[in-house]
């Protein structure tokens, strides 16, 4: 018992001796690392520091470069704004062109239109019906038809002057109008007083008449130059109905010779006739030059409507790109943000566990 008193009292005694060392001992580590501690810290301020110049510097080099992007994308939207703007405005001033040339055949079509005279307008021509030959002639023809429908004096490749040349297209071609006026047979006719000057008026009347159809059809009926026929004007209603009256086996020549006799009433009739086979192939000509336009003005619009598809998907690329850049430019805002809310003493104290660790 004594012995084992007097051992726990050495081991008490040794014990007091280890604290007494194991205190100095750690008053000195405490010392030591305080200093480390102080060093940890500003070497931490200054790391701090440099990393918030390095974050400040890197989020300028990320604006900076959203900013040169966004820059680009616009100035590539602007460029092809104004190529689409300036291909637009081309397109347009394409078709105002053609629907000017458009609105031209059709005031030519009206107006032709509006040129047309009545049978009853001519017949009401007192001047017309009253002049005689050639004026008469030039009075209903000018009256009825445009002046490219017809010369007069035309000089024919046999060397005689038509009085008038009709102008019509193939088939017939052009067909020739003389005016003759069998004035002196017709009055001796209808001046007879018995049957003997009666009979010889009516053969004069007649040899006169068959005189003028055989010129006509000799002079102005050409092969390969004119119709197959030509008209023989008499500036008389009176003669032609005595023509058709009493002397058929004279019309009857005349239709064999293919020298059609026409009188003021008749010429109207025919040349509204031919007026209208002017003016059908003439529309047929402007309803091609329309149908021409109207083909060119479709495929102007099937045109514009690519170049606003093409429009529409740049400006939709452009979107995309533009939500893309927004994308980006969120993700780094949030990690820049998740940087920025690190705490200094969560650093420092992970600093600590390290040293500690290596120690």
């Amino acid at each position: 018992m004594a012995l084992a008193i007097i051992s726990i009292g050495f081991f008490w005694l040794s014990l007091r001796r280890k604290d007494s060392n194991i205190k100095d001992i750690f008053l000195q580590t405490q010392g030591e690392l305080a200093g480390r501690l102080a060093l940890l810290n500003e070497s931490n301020i200054q790391e701090q520091n440099r990393l918030l110049e390095a974050l400040n510097e890197q989020k300028l080099a990320v604006l900076k470069m959203v900013d040169e992007k966004l820059l680009a994308v616009t100035k590539s939207v602007g460029e092809g704004l104004q190529q689409s703007t300036a291909k637009t405005n081309q397109t347009l001033t394409d078709l105002r062109e053609r629907l000017a040339k458009i609105d031209v055949a059709q005031q030519k079509i009206s107006s032709l239109s509006e040129q047309v005279v009545s049978l009853q307008e001519v017949l009401s021509n007192k001047q017309s019906r009253g002049a005689f030959g050639e004026i008469q002639l030039n009075d209903l023809v000018t009256s009825i038809l445009p002046p490219s429908a017809y010369s007069f004096q035309a000089m024919l490749s046999n060397g005689k002057k038509a009085d008038c040349l009709l102008n019509l297209p193939n088939p017939p071609g052009s067909i020739v109008v003389d005016a003759k006026f069998p004035l002196e047979s017709y009055q001796a006719l209808r001046n007879a007083q018995n049957d003997r000057e009666k009979i010889e008026a009516e053969r004069f009347f007649k040899a006169s008449v068959i005189k003028h159809i055989k010129d006509i059809s000799e002079k102005y009926i050409i092969s390969g130059e004119t119709a197959e026929s030509a008209l023989m004007f008499l500036p008389s209603e009176a003669i032609y109905a005595e023509l058709h009256a009493n002397f058929i086996d004279v019309v009857e020549t005349s239709y064999k010779a293919k020298v059609w006799i026409v009188s003021p009433t008749t010429l109207m009739a025919t040349l509204n006739t031919v007026r209208a086979v002017l003016k059908d192939a003439y529309m047929r000509e402007q309803a091609g030059v329309i149908q021409k336009e109207v083909g060119l003005l479709i495929e102007d619009i099937c045109r514009l409507d690519e170049r606003i598809d093409n429009l529409g998907r740049h400006f939709k690329q452009a979107n995309d790109d533009i939500d893309s850049i927004k994308i980006s430019s969120s993700k780094i805002s949030k990690r820049i943000e998740k940087i920025e809310a690190i705490e200094v003493g969560e650093t420092n104290q992970t600093s600590i566990s390290y040293i500690a660790a290596n120690e």
